[in-house]
């Protein structure tokens, strides 16, 4: 795949917009998650039920659209386990993930574009759905990446929703 590893530290999002794809996580209702997140995958399903050349890299280096949606439905999917986790134990340790393993062992590059649109929305109502069920003192629940990075359920929804609005920029340009 030849792609150089990201082990950037985007925790920072959380408190600032991001100068790439404009999005700023920390100024968003949180209650807003859940819909965002429908509205990304949305639009990332029908750009891979849909489009062809998906595949097909822009330049050296860079992960096609197709390889970004089975990031985005991957990323959603550890993050429903993290905030699962957050929601039935106090203060969890999340497991690892290797978002760049996975993207290699995953086969991203020969993924059915039509089945990770499917499985992206799918990822995406499942976490928007428990998103949506978290009132009160529960955003305030706490669980820590083994980096020592530590979130609540509140900031942890605003790191999360950043990565797929980041990607889309990354394969549209399109800003938040």
């Amino acid at each position: 795949m030849c792609i150089e590893p990201d082990d950037k530290d985007w925790t920072w999002v959380i408190e600032r917009q991001c100068g790439d794809c404009g999005f700023d996580a920390s100024v968003i209702d949180v209650s807003t998650v859940p819909q965002l997140l429908r509205d990304v995958a949305d639009r990332f399903a029908d750009l891979l039920g849909g489009g062809q050349n998906l595949g097909q890299r822009p330049r050296p280096g860079t992960w096609s659209a197709l390889e970004y949606g089975c990031h985005v439905r991957d990323c959603t999917q550890v993050f429903d386990d993290r905030l699962r986790l957050m929601l039935t134990r106090n203060d969890p340790l999340f497991p690892n993930w290797d978002q760049d393993a996975t993207a290699e062992q995953g086969r991203y590059d020969e993924q059915i574009p039509s089945d990770v649109a499917v499985e992206l929305r799918s990822a995406a109502t499942d976490l928007a759905g428990r998103f949506a069920t978290v009132t009160g003192r529960q955003w305030e629940r706490t669980g820590r990446r083994s980096n020592g990075s530590f979130f609540t359920t509140d900031t942890l929804a605003r790191y999360f929703i950043h990565d797929p609005v980041h990607h889309w920029w990354d394969v549209t340009g399109e800003r938040a």
